[in-house]
C-alpha cells in the first residue's frame, strides 16, 4: 500500500448519538408513563370502569406493539458510523487483485425488458477491474431465448464499448443512460476526435439495441408457451466469449461472459432469487480459477460508477479486518424517482439511516444487490486442506469437481484450450439440475438460504452474522449503483406484500431475531435484526388506531383523557415527539416536509394492506394452507403511469384487496371525524373526545389522496365510482358489527 496510509476510515456521528440518546431517554420515560396509565385502568374494579374493557385493551394492545417497535428500532440510532475508502491507494499491481464473479438474475423478459437487463450487463463488464479477473454471469430463469440472444448481442457491442469506456475514462459506465446523458469527459485538445468516436459508438448501440428489440418481437411469437418462473426446461449454460476468441481487433482484453438457466421442474421447488443465486455459485466455481468475491445486482440495477469493485476492495485488503468481513454493501438507489416521491420508492430511511447504524454494530443487512460477498463466507467452511470428504458430500453435494474447488489451492481444470466447453458444461449442467440439491445442505446451511422470500435478510442474519461474520456498509457521494423502482401503486404494494410476508415467516420462525439471534450476536444487532422481522405487524396498531378510537367516538365512548388531564399531555408528548423525531430524520438526510408527509402516508398505506396481508400469507404458509410465491417487480415502462407519478399523483388502478381497507377504513374516519365534531359543538364539551377527533383528522390528512381518488377526480387512474360505493356499504356494516362488539 502507498506510504502504509490507510484505506478506509471510520467515522462516529458523535452528535447524532448525544441527539438520538437524549430522545430515547425522554421518549422512554413517556412510554413508561403511558403503560402505567393504561394499566391502572385494568386494576379498577369493573364496575367503577367509565370504558368498555374490549376497546381500552385493544388500544392498549396497539400502544404496546409501537411502543415495541420503537424500543428495537432504537438499535439503528445507538452508534451509526459513516466509512470513507481512498481506492488510490491500492496496489498498482492487477495481479495482486482477487477475481470477482458478477451475478446478475432475471427472470421473466416481459417484465424485464430485455434491452434493460443487457445494459446491467455491459455497465458490470466496463468495470474499473482487471478484465481476466472480472467475469460476468446472467442467470435467467425463464429460460427465454431472447435473453441469450442478447447476450450474444450485448458482447458483441462490448467489443467496442469497453475499449472507448476505458481510453476515454468514461465514468457513466451503462450505455444508455451515458447515450442520453452529456457527459464530455475527455480534455478539450482531443474534443474533435472525443466527439467522433462518440458518434460512431452510439450508432454501434443503436443497431445494438435494435437487434435485440427485433429479437423479442420475434421470440414474443415463438414463446408463446414461455418457460417463465414456474415453467419446465432443462439447465443451459453457454459461455458467450471463449478465451480462443476473447480477442478484438484491437486486442482488447475482455471479461469472461456467460449464460445460466438452471433446469426447472414443477416437481421441484426451485426457491426463487436463493435458488438461482445458488446454482450461479456452483457454477462459477468450475468455470473459473475458484473467484474469491462475487458481485450480485438484480438485472435493472446498473453500474453507474466504474470503481465500486476498487472501493469494496478497500476493505478487503486490509488485513486487520479483512478476515471477519463477509460483504461490502452498497445502497440502492434509483434513477427514476420524482422529487415528490409519493410512493417512497427511495427507501429512504433504510439505506441514509437504518443501515449505518447496523454498521456500527454488527454490519448491514444483506440487502438483496449492490454487495461484493465473500466466497468463502458463504460456504460456511473455511478454505484449506484436510477437509472431511463425507461431511461436505452430505453439505455440497455429489459434485467431485465441485469439492475440489473448495480448497484455497485449487486450479481450475479448465485450460486454455477451445475445447474448454467439453469438459465445462457436462459437469455444470449437473450442478445446475434442480435435483442437485437433494439431500444436501444447500440453502439450509450452505450459501444463501432458502425458507424465506427475503433471503437476502435470512442469509445475512443465519449464514454470515450469527456465524461470526461482519459487514461494512458504504454509501459514496457518488451513486455506484442505479437501478428502477416501483411507481405505481399496485407495483409497490404487490412487493410490500411479498416483502411483508418473507419477514413474517422469519419472525414467526425458530430463527426469530431476538430468539435465535443473542447467543451468537450482540442485543443490539439482534434488535436491529428484529426491527425488520417484526415490520409486517404494524399492521395491527394502525388497524387499531384505524377503527377502535372511531368507533368509539361514533358511540361516545372516551379512549384518552381529557384535555384538561395532564396525562393527556403524556399522549400528546410521544405523538409529537414521534412525528417531530421522523421529520428531523428526513430533513438531516437532505429530504423536505412533503417527504416527510408521503413517508408517513406510504406507512399508513402499507400498515393497513400489504403488512396485513404478507403476515396472513406467513402464517397460513407456517400452517400448511399456502404455498410462498414470488412474482417479479415489473421493471417495464407505463408512460401513463409514469406520468402521474411525476406529478405526484397517485394511480389507484391496483387490486380489490388493496383497495377494499384503504377505502373502508378512509370512509369510516370521515363518518367518525364530523360526527365527533358535531358531538362537540352540540354537547360543547370538547375536551373529551378531543383526543380522538384528533386522530380521525390526521388520518384524513395524511390519507387525503384517498379521499381526492374517490370524490375528485375523473381520470382513469382514481378509485372506480362502483367501488366506493360497495366499500362505503362495508363501512356501514363494520361500523354497526363493530359497534355491537365493543359495547359488549
Amino acid at each position: 500500500m502507498e506510504n502504509s496510509l490507510p484505506l478506509h476510515l471510520c467515522q462516529v456521528h458523535k452528535f447524532s448519538i448525544i441527539i438520538n440518546r437524549t430522545y430515547a431517554f425522554l421518549h422512554c420515560i413517556a412510554i413508561a408513563f403511558l403503560i402505567y396509565y393504561r394499566a391502572s385502568f385494568l386494576c379498577q374494579q369493573p364496575k367503577t370502569r367509565t370504558t368498555p374493557l374490549l376497546p381500552w385493551l385493544l388500544v392498549f394492545a396497539g400502544e404496546l406493539v409501537l411502543s415495541f417497535m420503537w424500543l428495537v428500532g432504537q438499535a439503528y440510532r445507538w452508534r451509526p458510523v459513516y466509512r470513507t475508502v481512498f481506492p488510490e491507494r491500492l496496489p498498482k499491481d492487477d495481479n495482486k487483485f482477487p477475481a470477482i464473479d458478477v451475478f446478475i438474475c432475471t427472470a421473466d423478459p416481459k417484465k424485464e425488458p430485455t434491452v434493460e437487463v443487457m445494459n446491467t450487463v455491459l455497465s458490470a463488464m466496463a468495470l474499473d477491474y482487471p478484465p481476466e479477473k472480472l467475469h460476468v454471469y446472467l442467470s435467467d430463469d425463464g429460460g427465454a431465448s431472447i435473453t441469450l440472444t442478447g447476450m450474444k448481442e450485448a458482447f458483441k457491442f462490448a467489443r467496442s464499448w469497453l475499449p472507448f469506456c476505458k481510453k476515454y475514462g468514461i465514468k457513466t459506465i451503462c450505455p444508455k443512460v451515458y447515450f442520453s446523458s452529456s457527459e464530455y469527459q475527455y480534455a478539450d485538445s482531443g474534443r474533435a476526435e472525443f466527439m467522433e468516436e462518440k458518434q460512431k459508438i452510439k450508432e454501434k448501440y443503436e443497431v445494438f439495441k435494435d437487434r435485440v428489440l427485433r429479437a423479442t418481437e420475434k421470440g414474443q411469437a415463438e414463446d408463446k408457451n414461455a418457460r417463465i418462473s414456474t415453467g419446465a426446461h432443462p439447465s443451459l449454460i453457454e459461455v458467450i466469449n471463449e478465451k480462443g476468441n476473447e480477442a478484438t481487433e484491437e486486442q482488447v482484453k475482455m471479461p469472461l461472459l456467460v449464460y445460466v438457466s438452471r433446469e426447472k421442474r414443477p416437481s421441484h421447488s426451485h426457491h426463487f432469487k436463493a435458488g438461482s443465486l445458488n446454482v450461479l455459485v456452483r457454477a462459477t466455481s468450475l468455470v473459473n480459477i475458484n473467484s474469491p468475491y462475487m458481485l450480485v445486482l438484480d438485472c435493472d440495477m446498473y453500474c453507474n460508477d466504474p470503481t465500486s469493485a476498487r472501493q469494496a476492495m478497500c476493505f478487503h485488503f486490509d488485513p486487520k479486518i479483512s478476515p471477519s468481513i463477509a460483504f461490502v454493501q452498497f445502497p440502492q438507489t434509483f434513477h427514476n424517482l420524482s422529487k415528490n416521491d409519493i410512493y417512497d420508492s427511495e427507501i429512504r430511511s433504510i439505506f441514509r439511516i437504518l443501515w449505518y447504524g447496523l454498521d456500527g454494530l454488527k454490519g448491514p443487512v444483506l440487502s438483496g444487490t449492490n454487495f461484493y460477498i465473500k466466497r468463502e463466507a458463504l460456504y460456511g467452511i473455511s478454505s484449506q486442506k484436510g477437509l472431511d470428504l463425507i461431511e461436505l458430500k452430505n453439505s455440497f453435494g455429489q459434485s467431485n469437481e465441485f469439492l475440489k474447488s473448495l480448497r484455497a489451492d485449487h486450479k481450475s481444470s479448465i485450460d486454455d484450450g477451445s475445447d474448454s466447453s467439453s469438459k465445462l458444461l457436462p459437469e455444470t449442467k449437473v450442478l445446475a439440475s434442480c435435483a442437485y440439491e437433494d439431500n444436501s445442505k444447500w440453502g439450509e446451511e450452505a450459501s444463501f438460504m432458502y425458507h424465506s422470500l427475503v433471503e437476502d435478510y435470512f442469509t445475512g442474519f443465519k449464514s454470515l452474522h450469527c456465524k461470526g461474520w461482519k459487514s461494512v456498509y458504504l454509501n459514496p457521494s457518488r451513486p455506484q449503483f442505479l437501478g428502477t423502482s416501483t411507481t405505481n401503486l399496485n407495483d409497490l404494494l404487490t412487493q410490500g406484500t411479498r416483502w411483508g410476508a418473507g419477514l413474517a415467516e422469519v419472525l414467526i420462525s425458530k430463527f426469530s431475531p431476538l430468539i435465535y439471534g443473542p447467543p451468537r450476536v450482540s442485543l443490539l444487532a439482534s434488535m436491529g435484526y428484529a426491527e425488520l422481522a417484526s415490520f409486517p405487524i404494524y399492521f395491527f396498531p394502525l388497524w387499531c388506531f384505524a377503527t377502535i378510537p372511531q368507533l368509539c367516538l361514533l358511540n361516545g365512548i372516551p379512549l384518552f383523557p381529557e384535555v384538561s388531564d395532564s396525562k393527556f399531555y403524556i399522549f400528546l408528548f410521544i405523538f409529537l415527539s414521534s412525528l417531530s423525531k421522523h421529520l428531523y430524520e428526513v430533513l438531516k438526510t437532505g429530504g423536505s416536509i412533503r417527504i416527510w408527509r408521503n413517508e408517513q402516508r406510504i406507512w399508513m398505506i402499507k400498515g393497513v394492506t400489504c403488512y396485513f396481508y404478507g403476515t396472513l400469507n406467513a402464517i397460513m404458509s407456517k400452517l400448511g394452507l399456502s404455498e410462498a410465491s414470488f412474482v417479479p417487480t415489473n421493471k417495464a415502462n407505463d408512460d401513463e403511469q409514469a406520468k402521474r407519478y411525476l406529478m405526484g399523483i397517485f394511480d389507484f388502478q391496483t387490486s380489490t384487496m388493496f383497495l377494499a381497507p384503504l377505502v373502508t377504513l378512509t370512509i369510516l374516519n370521515i363518518v367518525a371525524f364530523f360526527w365527533g365534531v358535531l358531538r362537540m359543538i352540540i354537547t360543547g364539551d370538547w375536551e373529551k373526545m378531543f383526543a380522538q377527533v384528533l386522530l380521525s383528522f390526521y388520518i384524513l390528512i395524511m390519507g387525503y389522496a384517498i379521499i381526492e381518488g374517490m370524490f375528485v377526480r375523473k381520470d382513469t387512474g382514481r378509485i372506480p365510482p362502483s367501488m366506493t360505493i360497495l366499500f362505503a356499504i362495508l363501512s356501514v356494516i363494520f361500523l354497526s358489527l363493530g359497534s355491537i362488539v365493543l359495547m359488549y
